[in-house]
């Protein structure tokens, strides 16, 4: 099978050569090939995007460091260590790489790319990195950083990134929310599944995205001064009450399922919203709820009220419907 993979690699980059008198920005795209190395690969001059994703390279071929046109460059769900990526902290023949991505690996700590001063892009998820230090060292040009599934307790060395825009910290260890203040240009902050017990966005107030599902919040108390805020995800925490949302006019997606509410409140002035998620809590009745969510009663589209004890109140989805007029889905249950 690997034999095969390799003929059509040959075939490929024979190709790829006799294109590349007439096309310098090239893409060669060698995902799931099961690679454990790449000498029999010819890489064109001109390469300008190089994806190794879901191979079994444990070193790095220095001859992608001489492709001085590259601008993507991801090595996703290989067998990289720490040592096998040192090399590109040298690699000056390439430091105009806008993506760069290690996803998938098997790194402890951030790499070296502190010569790389267009980054845009730099993503080193699902590794075994145990803090963001060497972040400092990545360039302020950097607008997406995903550092997600790993083991970093502390957010850490991210005040120089005032042009990022995502910010992916997603199953980690973290307990508190903080250094956030300089981000001033984020508008997706991902920290689901960590260990945080209060809210704390540090004064930021464009951001458009928060997930904060699966964490340790009995509070939602925090998010009153993100105005522009437009996807706010809260599922399984320990949340009692609906607060600090009257602000936030922009809101499209409130997902608040796998708490521990008894009433539904503070969104009635809420005119943009789309889809409420409220599955999976303790109200109790449906009594007062069209009251509470007059704001969104044309606009809401899809709602979810399942596992709460008012899901048993007799024409309960008939309930809802007279509700929103224009609802699409209950529940599971979608409507044509």
């Amino acid at each position: 099978m690997e034999n095969e993979s390799m003929e059509q690699v040959k075939l490929e980059n024979q190709e790829t050569s006799e294109a590349e008198e007439d096309n310098t920005d090239l893409v060669l795209d060698l995902t799931s090939y099961q690679l454990h190395d790449l000498q029999e690969i010819d890489f064109p001059s001109g390469l300008i995007e190089l994806d190794l994703t879901a191979n079994r390279l444990s070193t790095i071929d220095s001859r992608i460091g001489l492709l001085s046109h590259l601008k993507k460059l991801s090595f996703r769900q290989n067998l990289l260590e720490d040592a096998a990526v040192e090399p590109i902290s040298q690699w000056n023949e390439i430091s105009q790489l806008q993506e760069l991505v290690f996803r998938d690996n098997k790194l402890t700590k951030i790499p070296d790319v502190s010569i790389y001063k267009s980054l845009v892009v730099f993503d080193v998820s699902f590794n075994e990195i145990l803090s963001l230090t060497g972040i400092s060292n990545v360039s302020s040009t950097l607008k997406e950083l995903y550092v997600s599934k790993n083991e970093v307790t502390k957010m850490e060395e991210l005040s120089h990134l005032h042009d990022l825009q995502i910010l992916e910290l997603g199953s980690n260890r973290l307990r508190v929310m903080e250094n956030l203040d300089t981000l001033t240009n984020l508008q997706e902050l991902w920290l689901g599944r960590n260990r945080i017990k209060t809210v704390n966005l540090c004064g930021l107030k464009c951001i458009k995205k928060i997930s904060l599902q699966s964490n340790r919040l009995t509070s939602m108390a925090g998010f009153q001064e993100c105005v522009a805020l437009e996807e706010l995800y809260l599922s399984h925490n320990g949340i009692s009450k609906m607060e600090g949302l009257s602000t936030l006019v922009n809101l499209r997606v409130l997902d608040v399922s796998s708490n521990k509410l008894t009433t539904v409140e503070d969104i009635e002035n809420l005119t943009k919203l789309e889809d409420l998620w409220l599955n999976d809590n303790q109200v109790a009745s449906l009594e007062g709820f069209e009251l509470a969510v007059a704001g969104s009663k044309e606009k809401l589209t899809t709602i979810y009220l399942e596992h709460n004890p008012c899901a048993t109140t007799p024409n309960y989805s008939t309930i809802l419907r007279k509700i929103f007029p224009n609802v699409e889905q209950i529940d599971s249950e979608i409507f044509s």
